[in-house]
């Protein structure tokens, strides 16, 4: 039997953390692809340091005119990212920083698989879904997000206008008889444009916000506060420290609750299954457990680059099963066709929906109307109790 009784820690990085940025810009400009053609390829990495922003990476529309045409848009791509996350600061300020554009055309060998509707990749990816928030995951990363996103938010309106882009979050949840219940400890490094601000007057600022975002009854006065624990954070962003695409993969997915294939999702097209189908993996967990299967569900799906069908399913109820597991692994399969085309087509996954991903997590969000986060849908709790 699993444990119980425990603390675990799930942290997240705001919009404005160097990776994240990179991150976002990576998905603005697989957003463009996807609003020129349903079908672009792009896998697409980005690179910021102090004043640079470096693009590579293979991409791909019907014509090779119409491709030198739009990367002409990428250096505007690049700063209306930069501006909207919020960053004018001498080492990185989106009217004076570089972009270096080295995107090209992608490889006829690649394409020559995902043209097949195979897979664009090998690889093995996982979903996971727990009952223990609405949104059906671990407490630990929902509520750390949740926090960022927040103060993000309030940032953005002016009522913390004294805060800067860059941030981080962590808490410690206490586990009791399974259950979240409460926080050991809270950990935040915020960006500030004040160099006046000590941590103490960073806390006092941000803390109503912390407050206001955790469940009633989950900060005590044992808990521990690390706000800013070094010191002064002014500078932020690509100019303290350098961001890469791809690089917060656990803070994208489940904090570290569950297992992880490897695969970043950021810059890439649905055909690459490291993103389709860690979406589809997350689509299903969250309905086995919305209709009620399990309390807790884990899926694998694995691939072969330029193979449609998966080369395996595994389920994993964490001994919360109401049914068997190997019932669950052949519902999956009856209600979803999991070839990468079927899941693109599922799930509508040509659309422009991704650079909303970026940050704050891809899992845990409200599916949107034009399509975002429809992964997060619940639509299959009669499908699946059929199948079952």
């Amino acid at each position: 039997m699993s444990r119980q009784n425990y603390l675990f820690t799930s942290e997240s990085v705001s919009e404005g953390h160097p990776d994240k940025i990179c991150d976002r810009i990576s998905d603005a400009i697989l957003d463009a692809f996807l609003s020129e053609e349903e079908m672009a390829r792009v896998a697409c990495e980005t690179f910021a340091t102090t004043n640079q922003v470096v693009i590579g990476g293979e991409v791909g529309l019907s014509s090779r005119a119409k491709l030198d045409e739009f990367l002409g848009r990428v250096d505007g791509i690049v700063r209306d990212c930069v501006q909207d996350i919020g960053y004018e600061q001498d080492g990185f300020h989106w009217k004076t920083l570089n972009v270096h554009n080295f995107l090209h055309p992608q490889s006829a060998h690649i394409a020559q698989g995902v043209d097949n509707d195979g897979a664009g990749d090998q690889g093995i990816m996982f979903g996971y879904a727990v009952n223990e928030t609405d949104a059906l995951m671990p407490a630990p990363i929902q509520y750390s997000h949740a926090i960022l996103r927040n103060l993000a938010a309030a940032r953005k309106s002016g009522d913390l206008s004294m805060l800067g882009p860059d941030a981080k979050s962590q808490l410690s949840v206490r586990y009791v008889d399974g259950k979240p219940v409460g926080v050991t400890s809270v950990v935040l490094s915020t960006q500030h444009l004040d160099d006046t601000m000590t941590s103490e007057d960073v806390r006092a600022v941000v803390e109503p916000y912390i407050r206001k975002t955790l469940p009633e009854g989950w900060l005590s006065a044992d808990t521990e506060w690390h706000v800013n624990p070094t010191g002064k954070f002014v500078i932020g962003g690509p100019d303290g420290d350098a961001g890469l695409t791809g690089r917060k993969i656990i803070v994208d997915t489940y904090g570290g609750a569950a297992p992880h294939g490897g695969g970043a999702f950021s810059g890439k097209d649905p055909t690459k299954v490291d993103r389709s189908a860690a979406y589809a993996a997350r689509y299903l967990a969250k309905n086995v457990v919305a209709a009620g299967l399990a309390d807790r569900c884990t899926i694998q799906l694995s691939y072969a680059i330029g193979v449609a069908k998966p080369l395996s399913i595994y389920c994993d109820t964490h001994g919360t099963g109401k049914v068997h597991e190997s019932a669950i692994e052949k519902a999956v399969e009856q209600v979803m066709d999991l070839t990468p085309q079927g899941i693109i087509q599922h799930l509508q996954l040509t659309r422009p929906i991704y650079a909303r991903t970026a940050a704050y997590g891809h899992f845990g969000r409200n599916p949107a109307e034009d399509g975002g986060f429809s992964w997060e849908k619940t639509d299959l709790i009669e499908a699946l109790t059929k199948a079952v």
